[in-house]
């Protein structure tokens, strides 16, 4: 372990072409229309009256087009997970690292850094000022017309506005993405290629990206929409062959990166991974430097490892480069000249090219062309240091597609190494909970601790729950740090077989399985430096809780009904309030009055955005546990014995919307102050203690109208839970005159006493660091008689 450094402060821890201009022929198109990926079972959604309050969660699942546009993503449920990843299904970094940097609960942040050169300037502002959508975005421009009139709402709207298109679904799906109305955008962008500017000036961006939702959406409800045929796929070939035959498709632009990124991206979304090889290959050839000062430019160069990744699953595909591999060598080529790009911003370029040269060894019929390619890139890099990413991406191919002959790559016990060479700290915070780190100081790794500690008993308090559910052996939770999120694309996939396009990840495993090892792998927000965070550790940590205290089962278990309002919400409110940290975002949202409380209840990953899910999850969540304790006990009852039905029933009948004018009421206060609003008055509750017992105060709770006579006292204590770092009493309010005395022992008196405030009237404060577990003891003494004051204790 490293020495202790004194650097950081330690703050919140709290997640396709034309051969003509090629020069190479095209691959010969079958005639059918292009069949789905066949890994990947696309089953219809259930229609039924039941399935509609099943309200299933639509996650993008490997095989499937993606949803990953240029635009803001919607709600995300990557950070949770049962189970690893297998190799075939961990998809190229991403060119972007908004994911990584993302705060969950921060709508700002849930807007990329890297916005489309289409969007106004105008808009881009207010845009990422307020986290909203495209201004005057309308379904229906979409659904309600057909033809030229469709191609011109298309071409008029914003990219992130056509980019809201990939959540809808049921009969909006249809009427936007049946067959013709693909046909109808397929010909328009066939059309508009002719004369394309190389910028987004004719709408091109927004025809590409409408195709691309049209894929997504039919993909995950082709009953409702209806199959994609011969003559979509004969228009989408014309489409692509099209923009890519025109003068300006390559130009090394933003304004052009922007077009052409969709447009390799849609290639993969129509499956037609085998036709646009000379794409794939032609984009690695022409890359050098200049491409670096255009975002969009490389992540157009990153989006042909979309093509390669998931060609995989097309038979096409394979057979393609069967009969020609020069891809392969493509791949290792733009590696090996490219090795200056390890350790910069371009870094996953060289990483990704490794990662797809690999992948080929699980072909038998192309392992003996790529084995050599690949142990080539092994001998030019390393397990560690700058080169890293490249053999890191490529021996994770050879472990999971040719570990037989891991000797010839030096890629033997690849995990066991990487573990021991990587993550050389592990720290006991308590009997539940370990630390493995790759480079944390004592003072930070306590610092952590101490966090998760304390959270623990908040957590208990605000739950009232009884113990673990049923069945739950998840009895410890493993926090895995690594240095950075650089780090953590480079080695956590490897060792954990996660996907690391994301701000963390909690692996829960089976809670029914004896020696379960939970974890929450994350990394130390790198740019928060000097201040130290383990990112989006707090909200994690909850999701552990909430699993093994509050939700019967694994992770999918809870899903199969809408629970994400409370998920999420829940995991929300225990980060802001046990961190006394106001939730500006969600106040602000509340003024809106968006949604109903009935309608939250329904929110599920698929149908909500990231507003939605975090911001207006907490305001439920909150509203519920602030002003319908008991429904939300009742609630949690269900939901501790899996019992998904009744607490659906709950929900959507026994509560239904009998609570929307009260929620309604309560917006407007939250809003105007009551849920805090600032840091200086966090939504940390300072309500009256509950317990019977008048003298017991607790976690940020008071007992009011104290009184006593000149020189007797009133008499209180509090039980202290362990991991706290600071009890903070304050006495205030009332007549008289009061002092105040604190004692870790016994009953406080004017005579003993650990510490105590004296003075005139009964403000008065005393502030215990480190408080021992257990009773503590505090009394008001009446130096002159005292009536109506209170005494808070906040921990």
């Amino acid at each position: 372990m490293k020495n202790l450094r004194v650097r950081r402060r330690i703050t919140g821890l709290s997640t396709v072409a034309l051969a003509a201009c090629l020069g190479v022929g095209l691959l010969t198109a079958p005639s059918q229309a292009a069949e789905r990926h066949p890994a990947v079972s696309a089953t219809a959604p259930d229609h039924s009256e039941a399935a509609r309050g099943r309200a299933e969660q639509r996650t993008e699942v490997p095989g499937g087009p993606t949803a990953e546009a240029l635009t803001a993503p919607a709600g995300d449920a990557a950070h949770v997970e049962r189970k690893s990843l297998k190799a075939a299904d961990r998809p190229p970094l991403s060119a972007s690292k908004d994911a990584l940097k993302r705060d969950y609960d921060d709508q700002a942040d849930a807007l990329p850094s890297h916005l489309a050169p289409s969007m106004k300037a105008e808009k881009r502002a207010r845009a990422k000022k307020s986290g909203e959508t495209a201004a005057e975005c309308n379904v229906t421009d979409f659904t309600n017309n057909t033809g030229s009139a469709l191609v011109e709402k298309v071409k008029a709207a914003t990219t992130d506005c056509v980019n809201t298109l990939f959540r809808i679904q049921g009969q909006d799906g249809y009427n936007a993405f049946r067959e013709d109305q693909m046909v109808t955008i397929a010909d328009a962008m066939r059309d508009a290629s002719a004369s394309y500017p190389g910028d987004g000036s004719t709408g091109m961006p927004q025809l590409v990206l409408f195709l691309r939702a049209g894929y997504y959406v039919q993909y995950y409800d082709p009953d409702t929409v209806g199959e994609y045929g011969p003559r979509l796929r004969t228009a989408i070939q014309g489409a692509l062959d099209g923009f890519f035959g025109s003068s300006h498709a390559f130009d090394v632009t933003d304004a052009n990166g922007e077009s052409l990124s969709e447009a390799i991206i849609l290639v993969d979304s129509a499956a037609e991974n085998a036709r646009y090889l000379n794409i794939v290959k032609r984009m690695l050839a022409d890359y050098d430097e200049s491409y670096n000062s255009s975002w969009y430019m490389v992540n157009a160069v990153n989006s042909v490892y979309t093509i390669m990744f998931r060609g995989h699953q097309v038979p096409e595909f394979i057979s393609a480069i069967e009969a020609d591999p020069s891809v392969l060598t493509s791949l290792r080529d733009f590696a090996a000249n490219h090795l200056d790009l390890l350790g910069t911003k371009q870094s996953f370029l060289v990483s990704n090219a490794g990662l797809e040269l690999g992948r080929f060894l699980k072909e038998d019929s192309l392992r003996a062309k790529a084995s050599p390619l690949a142990i080539d890139l092994m001998g030019k890099s390393s397990i560690d240091g700058p080169t890293a990413p490249l053999w890191v991406s490529v021996a994770m191919m050879v472990d999971a597609y040719d570990k037989e002959n891991c000797a010839d790559y030096g890629a033997c016990d690849l995990a066991a190494r990487l573990e021991k060479t990587v993550l050389p700290v592990k720290y006991t915070c308590s009997d539940s909970i370990t630390i493995r780190a790759q480079d944390m100081t004592e003072a930070e790794l306590e610092a952590s601790c101490s966090s998760l500690r304390a959270q623990d008993a908040y957590f208990h308090e605000v739950a009232r729950d009884n113990g673990a559910v049923a069945d739950d052996n998840n009895k410890t939770i493993e926090v895995v740090a690594f240095d950075s999120s650089t780090d953590y694309q480079t080695y956590a996939g490897v060792i954990f077989g996660i996907d690391t396009n994301n701000g963390g990840m909690y692996l829960e495993g089976d809670p029914k399985a004896e020696g379960n090892q939970p974890r929450f792998i994350a990394y130390e927000a790198e740019w928060a430096r000097p201040d130290f965070q383990i990112w989006n550790l707090n909200h994690e940590y909850t999701h552990y809780l909430d699993g093994r205290f509050n939700m019967y089962g694994d992770f999918e278990a809870g899903m199969t009904t809408p629970t994400v309002w409370w998920v999420e919400g829940f995991a929300e409110f225990v980060s802001y309030s046990y961190r006394k940290v106001a939730y500006d975002d969600a106040i602000a949202q509340a003024a809106n009055h968006t949604y109903t409380l009935r309608t939250l209840f329904d929110t599920t990953y698929d149908n909500a955005d990231q507003t939605r899910v975090y911001n207006w999850g907490y305001l439920a969540v909150r509203y519920m546990l602030e002003s319908h304790r008991s429904d939300l006990d009742t609630l949690l009852g269900l939901y501790r014995k899996g019992d998904w039905d009744g607490a659906r029933t709950l929900l959507t009948s026994t509560i239904g919307s009998r609570y929307d004018a009260d929620w309604n009421t309560w917006l407007t206060a939250c809003a105007a102050g009551a849920c805090g609003g600032g840091s200086t008055n966090p939504p940390g509750e300072i309500t009256e203690c509950k317990d019977a017992d008048t003298r017991l105060l607790g976690r940020n709770c008071m007992r009011s109208d104290l009184k006593a006579v000149k020189g007797d006292y009133a008499y209180l204590t509090v039980v202290v839970p362990d991991g706290v770092t600071q009890l903070k009493i304050t006495a205030s309010g009332g007549t008289g005159d009061a002092d105040l005395y604190y004692s870790s022992e016994n009953w406080a008196t004017t005579s003993v006493y650990t510490d105590k405030s004296v003075g005139a009237g009964n403000e008065h404060t005393l502030t215990v660091n480190n408080p021992a577990p257990g009773y503590h003891f505090i009394s008001l003494y009446g130096n002159e008689k005292f009536d109506g004051a209170k005494v808070t204790t906040e921990f």
